[in-house]
């Protein structure tokens, strides 16, 4: 479960979550595949979006969920998306009050960076 209802649809789990960073993978299916028969960007963009939101979001209190939203997102595709497999890598840049600044990349299982990403996002506290 990633706390993303869209990205558990898409197949994808968290692989790695902790203070400052977050690594998703996602299973390249037939489903994500665009008319060129490469990942579609919107796949590759939602993964970025999520590791980079989830960078941000870390909390090891179980009683204190935090939750946030994407303020800006901009992503830069760089190659093909082609493999069994992406990978999207989320690391915290500047932790503020209510706002967080986040990086991330997506690569392939083959090991090519396919897209970078820049964002910004709300964050707020979620009581159990």
């Amino acid at each position: 479960m990633t706390f993303n209802p869209f990205i558990d649809l898409l197949g994808g789990r968290i692989e790695l979550w902790r203070e400052g960073y977050a690594e998703i993978c996602l299973p390249v299916t037939a489903a994500l595949m665009n008319s060129g028969n490469i990942v579609h960007g919107g796949a590759t963009a939602a993964l970025l979006d999520t590791a980079c939101g989830l960078a941000g979001l870390f909390s090891d209190d179980p009683n204190q969920r935090r939750v946030g939203s994407t303020l800006s997102l901009t992503v830069s595709y760089l190659e093909k998306g082609i493999g069994e497999y992406i990978v999207g890598n989320g690391y915290l840049q500047r932790q503020g009050r209510s706002v967080f600044f986040a990086r991330g990349e997506v690569w392939t299982d083959k090991g090519i960076l396919i897209a970078t990403a820049q964002g910004v996002f709300s964050h707020a506290i979620k009581r159990a």
